[in-house]
């Protein structure tokens, strides 16, 4: 369950997912997803691909049972690709909302997810796990994936580039090499931070994500996103 609390005042309301608290004049807000509990209003989208033969990059995204070795009675939020592009890219985006509208907010990411790419790895183009970066990021405005007059994909906000370069509305956090030298999926957890000043209604997207320079197969499950957002 969420648990939004409003210190300095004894009332604590249940919601899904989240803690409110505001310290004097400065507020922090926290937004934990177990996706073992559901989609928990995260939405997957996919861009850098083209839309004549979409089929070719077999888009998948939902939850599924976390896979072996792993506990498969638990279950996460499945994204996959094929990388026909040399630059896929796979996001999962949230709405937050009941922050101070046009304010600045600074949020701390923690995302946990299983990668089966082993460090160290060899592929086409690049490594399965370290040209595979993963980054976070805010915006005011809804990261959406939509076809220009080729009909190849793109984003509505600066995402990050492949394993390296940050973008204007998200940064590089790592990538999705598991730590070992074995093709198996493996928990791994990935922290940064990024910046951002919320709309005219006090909203903020929220956005994690990899961009590929491996020209293969990328299937990642992810297990929990938390996201600590404090007013600076």
């Amino acid at each position: 369950m969420r648990k939004l609390r409003l210190s300095g005042i004894g009332i604590v309301l249940l919601v899904f997912s989240s803690c409110l608290k505001n310290e004097g004049t400065q507020q922090m807000i926290t937004v934990y997803s177990d996706f073992s509990a559901g989609k928990d209003g995260w939405q997957a989208g996919f861009s850098e691909y083209s839309g004549e033969n979409a089929e070719i990059y077999e888009l998948e995204e939902g939850l599924a049972p976390l896979p072996a070795p792993l506990d498969g009675g638990v279950s996460a939020y499945r994204v996959s690709g094929m990388n026909r592009s040399d630059d896929l890219f796979m996001y999962l985006t949230k709405r937050v909302q009941g922050l101070k509208p046009g304010v600045r907010y600074h949020g701390r990411f923690t995302v946990r997810l299983a990668s089966n790419a082993p460090t160290g790895g060899v592929g086409a183009g690049g490594a399965p796990g370290e040209s595979v970066g993963i980054g976070v990021g805010l915006t005011a405005d809804k990261p959406v994936s939509t076809p220009d007059e080729q009909h190849f994909y793109r984003m509505n906000i600066g995402k990050i580039q492949q394993c390296c370069t940050d973008g204007t509305d998200m940064v590089v956090i790592g990538d999705v090499a598991n730590g070992t030298t074995d093709d198996i999926y493996t928990p791994i957890e990935r922290t940064g931070g990024f910046s951002a000043e919320t709309d005219h209604q006090g909203v903020l997207w929220l956005v994690v994500g990899t961009d590929s320079g491996f020209e293969g197969r990328t299937t990642l499950y992810y297990t929990s996103i938390e996201v600590v957002l404090e007013e600076i």
